[in-house]
């Protein structure tokens, strides 16, 4: 008798991010009927935790490396003791410290680019490396998938993509629900309810920008009933929280380390705030959306994939404060923008974001890579969403 198939989901942290949260929910809405989810993170933290309170088997394989062939013979081991039939890496760093095992087994491999390893203010030669070892790392993979189109036009100028498919990120809808949260977060930091309150969420990095952020904050007029909530840690913090020292902008901005009641923080927010250079699909900004919230962003090729400029949102140029803060005036001035621009982000997540709908589409390409034999039959409640190929050369 067939039994359900195992899978290895394996990540490079336990820290909670973009491909982080989309682990999360991917194994949360897997059908348990036919899969067995299992997590290798090569980190600890706070998702490892949220994933043994969900009944997960979890492991963690410490290294902050990519390629670290010191932990290769340890990941064989894990794959043969937890009978493994798939393995799906989330990033660069998991597949290059998993391919090596996972091919000397004989598994079938499934890679996930959540943003590439290359980005355009790398060094000429390091983005060409980059490069390379993402070439190398697809090669392993029976197929990769990319989470934005932006993502597989990127992969096309230095491969010809020929087992890719695009499956977008997806919002765990029943967390991201503006009618269940209720915990005043307002009340908890000390902000009045009449104080517009802008929030930036995420990992304080050169990608995510927070430095444009603050010089947006400074431009803006000195009368205007704002606050800014900034929540996370990063590289960038403390040059994040001496940037505002020096803008003189303390007063307004609250300065947070990660929460784990991301969707009670989104809900205490008037406007979403993220002007990232690069992104494969940000997670961040569709939860923000899945919340009814207004939000602003980079006019990034990802971004542009979900926020129609006027409809669902605002777009602004990268590293332009004067662009940013002139967005954050007119949403902070008018209410009824901050409305309807939040109601259409939300009916976008409703339409086409959706954890459920990523993950039935994620099952269709495991069960294309596993062998027939392992296979359970069908759950016949559940319906396919769509018929997804992989085209191979």
């Amino acid at each position: 008798m067939p039994r359900k198939i195992r899978v290895l989901e394996t990540i490079r942290q336990g820290q909670i991010g973009g491909g982080e949260t989309h682990v999360l929910d991917l194994v949360q809405a897997l059908d348990k009927t036919r899969f067995e989810p299992v997590v290798l993170s090569f980190t600890p933290g706070p998702m490892i935790d949220r994933l043994m309170a969900m009944g997960v088997k979890t492991h963690v394989i410490h290294t902050e490396r990519p390629f670290n062939i010191t932990t290769w013979q340890r990941v064989k081991r894990l794959l043969r003791d937890e009978q493994i039939d798939i393995v799906h890496a989330h990033g660069t760093r998991a597949h290059s410290n998993m391919f090596w095992a996972a091919r000397q087994l004989g598994l079938p491999i499934i890679y996930t680019v959540h943003g590439w390893s290359f980005h355009l203010d790398q060094a000429p030669l390091a983005r060409k490396a980059n490069q390379l070892a993402e070439k190398l790392l697809m090669a392993q993979a029976g197929a990769t998938i990319c989470v934005s189109e932006s993502n597989r036009r990127d992969g096309l100028k230095f491969s010809k993509m020929s087992r890719a498919v695009v499956i977008k990120n997806g919002i765990n809808l029943q967390r991201f629900n503006p009618s269940l949260h209720t915990y005043n977060v307002r009340a908890e930091l000390d902000i009045a309810a009449d104080v517009v309150l802008v929030g930036y969420i995420a990992r304080m990095t050169a990608q995510k920008d927070p430095f444009t952020m603050l010089r947006a904050v400074a431009a803006l007029p000195a009368g205007l009933n704002v606050k800014f909530l900034v929540v996370g840690n990063g590289d960038l913090k403390a040059d994040a929280q001496q940037l505002a020292r020096q803008l003189g902008i303390e007063a307004k901005v609250i300065f947070t380390d990660f929460r784990q009641d991301i969707p009670d923080v989104l809900q205490a927010l008037d406007i979403f705030c993220l002007p990232s250079l690069w992104e494969g699909m940000p997670i961040g900004i569709l939860e923000a959306m899945a919340m009814g919230k207004p939000v602003i962003a980079s006019n990034i090729e990802a971004t542009k994939e979900i926020i129609e400029h006027g409809l669902n949102g605002l777009l602004v140029p990268i590293k332009d404060p004067a662009k940013l803060a002139a967005a954050i005036q007119q949403l902070a001035a008018s209410q009824e923008l901050r409305r309807s621009l939040g109601a259409r982000a939300y009916q976008t997540i409703q339409a086409g974001f959706t954890a459920e709908a990523m993950t039935r589409q994620v099952e269709q390409l495991y069960l294309q890579q596993v062998p027939s034999s392992t296979l359970v039959p069908q759950n016949q409640n559940l319906r396919p969403v769509f018929n997804l190929t992989v085209e191979y050369n």
